[in-house]
């Protein structure tokens, strides 16, 4: 049968189970745990107008119940958010931790959020109050200097000499007008 130094295989195995007639189904349990995340109802708004959309956003955090405001500001392409009732007015500004940005103020499971917020400004905007200014202050100088460069005489619009305190009052009172009117007309029209 067996020689020295090899081992020996029994033919019959003995199973560590007993087998279990096929006659008895095998109930088999599944384990499955749901948990329930906490949800918020959030209606944006931009600039009191809207809601632009409804949506309903898990509550993040250690406890569930912070807001994840940074998403929503990438998602609509706003700059800040402010908390809203829809028939009056604003109300305080939205604060977020800049690491992680969620909200500082906590929510409950099925809050209903309303949020208005003001759109990013677009980058073409700048640069054109930028190169306009340039033009404008461009224009006064060549119109203020005792002479006119050739290229500006070519054009022919110079009629007279302006001192220069002058021009620089001009530039000041423009500018300040300017920010004024802004926020004068933002303030009232909207």
């Amino acid at each position: 049968m067996a020689r020295i130094g090899e081992i020996e295989e029994e033919e019959e195995a003995t199973p560590l189970l007993p087998k279990i007639p096929e006659t008895e189904p095998v109930l088999q349990r599944s384990r499955t745990v749901t948990t329930n995340v906490p949800e918020a109802e959030v209606h944006v708004y931009k600039q009191g107008k809207g809601p632009i959309d409804v949506i309903k956003t898990g509550l993040s955090g250690w406890d569930q119940d912070q807001l994840d405001v940074r998403e929503i500001l990438e998602k609509y392409g706003l700059k800040t958010v402010y908390a809203y009732t829809p028939g009056s007015s604003r109300g305080v500004p939205i604060r977020f931790n800049p690491r992680n940005g969620r909200s500082i103020v906590t929510y409950r499971d099925g809050s209903v959020i309303y949020l208005d917020g003001d759109p990013k400004d677009s980058l073409l905007s700048p640069i054109t109050k930028i190169l306009l200014s340039v033009a404008l202050i461009t224009l006064m100088i060549v119109v203020v200097m005792k002479e006119t460069p050739q290229w500006a005489n070519k054009l022919n619009f110079s009629s007279g000499p302006i001192p220069p305190w002058v021009l620089a009052c001009g530039v000041v009172v423009f500018t300040r007008m300017r920010k004024r009117t802004k926020s004068f007309l933002q303030r009232y029209f909207q």
